[in-house]
Order: structure tokens, then C-alpha cells, then sequence
């Protein structure tokens, strides 16, 4: 045993150190600015809270946003920090305007620490704070002040402005996504209805907020009534059910966006079971009562409680310090209005009870088949040969669990090579027998009828729901050949048509594997495009070895630990906001071979210039 352990390996780190060695704390995962969750973002939205929370208490409706690839710039016109603490309140942790003081209410930035994390964490910070004709600029790198200055702003609008750049060294190879950032400005639009929000011009404003937010997301999608739309006191609810299988849920905690739900949520789901039951006078299954449902739902309360700075998951009880219960208030204000609007809309209610009635036949249709499915899906999980199964999983309390990876992956030398590979932690691995079935167009009950479909369901355990999706990411590990390609259109397919809730809430990829080695005596590189090889060739040399990957399975296990590391790159399976699942797989999957043809020949590229191949012949 070590005995040398004494007070000289005890440190007190400074609080800009102690961000930039443990970012993960303070924003969660750093990531590259692909996912709508990578800390760039969680920066971004630090500071817009803040301008934000001005707007909240009465002071500035507009806010300006200039965005670069790796530059972004904020301007507000609230009331500007008070000149003599501007530096504080960017760098002394636990120092900030949110504490009791009465001069923020239901305000999300409760901790004191958003804007000294996204100082510390970028390479230049600049903060400056207008007040009343005068004004104080400060300067920072890497948290450490550069310079401070006071300076006469007579005939400027009060307000503050914050300019950075994260830091290259610990964001790796990042930047900006401009349609991740626009939804990140609608969301602020639909829940401070008379906020403008401008980036670089853009207008983004709402005149209806959570209804104009379910307008947004269901255009291209059909629905089976018009939107229910609620309001009461700090709580606001647009409702509607669609023809998806699963939930889709949009809710909000004081304009954060609760991107795992939590205690309102929950509240929210069971609120709205109740009232259909007691309106109806019928106890249907909760499930049948869920099934297709679209909701976006905002709540405002003193003092919220999430589950982490990151603020992605409520775990507040009650309405602030001692007060009521926040599960029965969300619950009673459903059972009141939304029993009242079926009441006054008899065409909305009946076609609200017509969904139900078809989601319950359904369901009864599929009791049989699903009984001996999942029979069959219990005894596979005693001596499953598919799954690979990590330790750590998504919804444990475990640094790890935001790391936690399915990779799913096609034959047994491709899995072998991943398995041996892989962290065992938090990297389980799910084997296909091959190409798996195109289920474009089928119902349910084909997830249940095919083995391999039932077996990927019950691994991920989403049967019911998302609640208790058992991995942060799904990762889709195929060859980079024609066949390869197949097998993710396929996969992709199964998610976005039985589990469109799962790729909307970004937990789908496709993982990135090199397609050529070059190496010589002294080095190795791995390259992921023609361009990478070209670049490794000119520092090794063109006499250096090139080998070209074909399939996962010809990868080394030493190798693929390289491959799916830290450095893992990863290609999120994103959705547009304008796109429609029924229309993309209908026109991939679909039986419109003509149409997909045309487009083929129309867009053909060669590997070579026609008049090349032309003149070979």
C-alpha cells in the first residue's frame, strides 16, 4: 500500500481551474457543437438565460445575437449589471443577483456559476455592462483578466454585451450549428411572448407561444384534432395527438428546456390520463390515453431543483420553499381546463375518443403476439448472444452514464472486433444476423413478431416508453460498402418509424470508422476521407503504407480501442425541423423505385472525369 500520501498532495484549486480540469461538472459533456447538448450550447444558453431573466423582470424586449463559426456575440437592453461588480459577477463563484435578493423571481440561473463557467472556459470573454450614461468593460482569456476599463457611454441604451469564443483546447475541432442555435432562439420566442430574439437579423418572435411551438413542430405531420391550448397562472399547455407511435414531449421549466423531463412531466402525463378518464367516465389504459401524443407544456416556479447545473431534469416536489405540491397543481389545473375545453369543442373530443378507441384496439390486437415476444425476449436475455451488455446505463447516477453507447453492428468478426475493443463501463454491443427487415409501412406488431426487432426493443428497454431508455447513445456501426449503407437506411427506418421520439431527442449516430491506414516506420495515421489520406501522405511520405479498410471486421481490436475512444467521431442522426418522417421514408423506403432512380442518374457521380473512363475504353 502507498504510504506517501501527506498534506503536500492536498491542492485548493483557484475557480477557474477547478472549471477548466472538471468542465463535465458545470456543462455536462464538451462534445463539437453536432448535438444540441454539447457544452458550446449550454455555454451560449448561459448567457441568453441571463438576458433572458431582464426581459422576465420587465426590463428589454430585444435581444441581439451575432453568430460566427466559433465567435458569438450577445446584446441585451435589461438594466445592465451595476458597474461596480461587473468583474464579480464573471468570475467569483457564488456571486450574482439570484439569491433571495427579490431582484430576479422564477429565474433558472440559481447557482452562480453559468457565466464564470463560460469565462473560464473561453479563450477570449468579454463582458460589457451599460448603466445610465456610463459604462465598464472587462476583458478576459481563459478566466484570467486582461484588462478592466470604465469608460462614458452617454446616449447608449442600458443593457449588457458578452462577446466569446470557447476554448479550441477543450471544445475539440468545434463549431457553431446554425440550426441548432435558431431552435435554441424559437424555444426563447414561444415562452416570452413579447421578446424578440435577432441573430445576425433573423427575427425570432411568437404572437401564440406553446401553440405556435406545436404549429412548428407537427406542420408536415398529421394530426387528429386541432391543438388543444391551455393557460393558467405561470403554467401553459398546447396538446395533440398524431399518428406516430410513442410520446413526444416539449416541456420547460422557467424557459429551461427539461430535455429529460422530470416531476412536471410526470405530473403533466398523469394530469392528462386523469382528466380524459373522468371526462369520457371510462377508465382507459394509460397507454391508450398517451399513444401519439405531441405536448409541449411550460412551467414557471420559485426556486427550482434540477438534477444537475446542466438543468435537463426537474426534481422539484413542490411550487418554491415549502410550498404546495407541484404534482397536484399540474394535475389539478388538467383536470379543470382541459375538461372544460372537451366540454366546449364536442369535435375535438370526438375525434380525441375516436384516437383512444384506435390506439385500445391496437393494443388488444397486439396482446397476444407481444405476450409470447416478450416470453421469448426474457429467456434471450438469460444467454443473450446479441447483447454485449455494459455496466453503467443511462439513468444511473454515475459520471459515466452520459458516455453510455449501444453500438449496433452487423456479423460476428465486426462485433468480436468491437467487443474486445470496447470500455466495458459504459459500451455495450448489440449483433445483427444481417440485413434487418425493411418495416416501412408495417404496424407495430411487427417489432414483436421479428425476433431480432424484439430483442434490439428490449435491449434499449423502450417498449413503454423513452423514460427508461437504457443508453445515451444508439450508435449504428456498419461497413462503409454499399451493404453497409443498406443495413443503416434499414435501421434508421425502424427508429423514425416505431421510435421517432428516440432520433427527435438526439440519441441516434452513426459511427465513423477510418477508411485507410497510412504508416510508415515512424508513425501511423488513420484517415476518414480521400482528403485526410492525401494530407497523412504529404507528412510520411508517399512511399509510406496505405491500407485501405473494407469492413469493420478486417480492424484490429488494438485499433478499434482507438476508434471508439475519447476521439470518437460520431455522426448524429439529425432531423430538419421542416422534415416529415412520413415523407423521408416514404420516398427512401418507400415503393416510388422511378422517382429514387431518376434522382440517382440526375445526381451520378464518377470516381473519375467521363472523357478519362471514355478514352480507357
Amino acid at each position: 500500500m502507498d504510504q506517501t500520501y501527506s498534506e503536500e498532495h492536498i491542492r485548493s484549486l483557484d475557480w477557474k481551474d477547478h472549471i477548466r480540469l472538471r468542465p463535465g461538472m458545470y456543462i455536462g459533456k464538451l462534445g463539437d457543437g453536432t448535438q444540441s447538448d454539447d457544452g458550446i450550447y449550454i455555454l451560449l444558453k448561459e448567457i441568453i438565460d441571463n438576458a433572458v431573466d431582464e426581459y422576465v423582470m420587465g426590463a428589454g424586449q430585444k435581444i441581439e445575437i451575432t453568430l460566427g463559426l466559433q465567435e458569438v456575440k450577445i446584446r441585451d437592453y435589461g438594466r445592465g449589471i451595476p458597474l461596480g461588480k461587473v468583474v464579480d459577477c464573471v468570475s467569483q463563484i457564488n456571486t450574482g443577483g439570484k439569491y433571495g435578493s427579490g431582484a430576479f423571481k422564477k429565474s433558472v440561473g440559481l447557482n452562480g456559476v453559468g457565466t464564470k463557467a463560460v469565462n473560464a472556459l473561453s479563450s477570449s470573454f468579454s463582458i460589457c455592462s451599460w448603466r445610465q450614461g456610463k459604462a465598464v468593460r472587462a476583458r478576459f482569456e481563459r478566466g484570467i483578466m486582461i484588462k478592466e476599463e470604465p469608460f462614458n457611454a452617454k446616449g447608449i441604451h442600458d443593457g449588457t454585451e458578452v462577446i466569446f469564443t470557447p476554448d479550441d483546447t477543450i471544445f475539440k475541432n468545434f463549431s457553431f450549428n446554425r440550426e441548432i442555435v435558431e431552435q435554441m432562439l424559437w424555444n426563447y420566442a414561444y415562452l416570452n411572448l413579447g421578446l424578440t430574439l435577432l441573430l445576425d437579423g433573423q427575427v425570432f418572435a411568437s404572437e401564440k407561444g406553446l401553440y405556435d411551438l406545436l404549429v412548428r413542430k407537427t406542420e408536415r405531420e398529421p394530426l387528429r384534432y386541432p391543438i388543444i391550448h391551455l393557460r393558467g397562472d405561470d403554467l401553459e399547455v398546447a396538446i395533440a395527438h398524431g399518428e406516430q407511435y410513442g410520446e413526444e414531449h416539449y416541456s420547460f421549466v422557467n424557459g429551461q428546456h427539461t430535455s429529460m423531463g422530470g416531476t412536471h412531466q410526470a405530473a403533466l402525463r398523469e394530469g392528462l390520463v386523469k382528466a380524459t378518464r373522468e371526462f369520457y367516465k371510462k377508465d382507459f389504459d394509460a397507454a391508450d390515453v398517451r399513444s401519439g401524443l405531441i405536448v409541449a407544456f411550460s412551467v414557471r416556479i420559485d426556486n427550482p431543483v434540477f438534477e444537475s447545473q446542466t438543468k435537463t431534469k426537474l426534481g422539484s416536489q413542490t411550487l418554491g420553499d415549502d410550498g404546495p405540491s407541484l404534482r397536484a397543481w399540474i394535475v389539478d389545473f388538467l383536470r379543470t381546463q382541459l375538461d372544460n375545453y372537451l366540454h366546449m369543442n364536442g369535435d375535438t373530443a370526438q375525434a380525441l375518443l375516436k384516437k383512444i378507441l384506435q390506439s385500445e384496439r391496437e393494443r388488444k390486437e397486439m396482446q397476444g403476439i407481444k405476450k409470447l415476444a416478450n416470453e421469448r425476449a426474457k429467456k434471450a436475455n438469460v444467454f443473450n448472444k446479441k447483447l454485449r451488455d455494459c455496466r453503467v446505463h443511462r439513468l444511473a447516477r454515475d459520471p459515466n452514464a452520459l458516455n453510455s453507447t449501444l453500438f449496433i453492428t452487423e456479423g460476428d468478426s465486426a462485433s468480436g472486433s468491437l467487443t474486445k475493443a470496447r470500455d466495458v463501463l459504459s459500451q455495450a454491443v448489440f449483433s445483427l444476423r444481417g440485413k434487418p427487415l425493411n418495416c416501412y409501412g408495417m404496424t407495430k406488431k411487427i417489432v414483436y413478431e421479428n425476433e431480432e426487432f424484439n430483442l434490439l426493443q428490449h435491449a434499449l428497454d423502450i417498449e413503454d416508453s423513452l423514460d427508461n431508455l437504457r443508453y445515451q447513445k444508439i450508435v449504428i456501426a456498419t461497413d462503409a460498402d454499399v451493404d453497409g449503407m443498406h443495413i443503416r437506411l434499414l435501421l434508421m427506418t425502424f427508429f423514425l418509424q416505431f421510435f421517432p421520439e428516440l432520433v427527435k431527442a438526439g440519441h441516434l449516430f452513426i459511427l465513423r470508422t477510418p477508411l485507410f491506414r497510412v504508416r510508415n516506420k515512424k508513425a501511423v495515421r488513420y484517415c476518414y476521407s480521400e482528403k485526410e489520406r492525401e494530407k497523412a501522405l504529404q507528412v510520411l511520405g508517399r512511399s509510406a503504407e496505405i491500407t485501405r479498410f473494407k469492413g469493420l471486421g478486417e480492424i484490429s481490436p488494438d485499433e478499434f480501442g482507438q476508434f471508439i475512444g475519447p476521439d470518437i467521431r460520431l455522426e448524429p442522426v439529425r432531423l430538419s425541423q421542416k422534415a416529415s418522417i412520413h415523407d423521408i421514408l416514404s420516398y427512401y423506403m418507400g415503393k416510388n423505385t422511378q422517382e429514387r432512380q431518376k434522382f440517382i442518374i440526375d445526381h451520378l457521380r464518377t470516381e473519375e472525369p467521363l472523357e478519362l473512363l471514355e478514352a480507357d475504353a
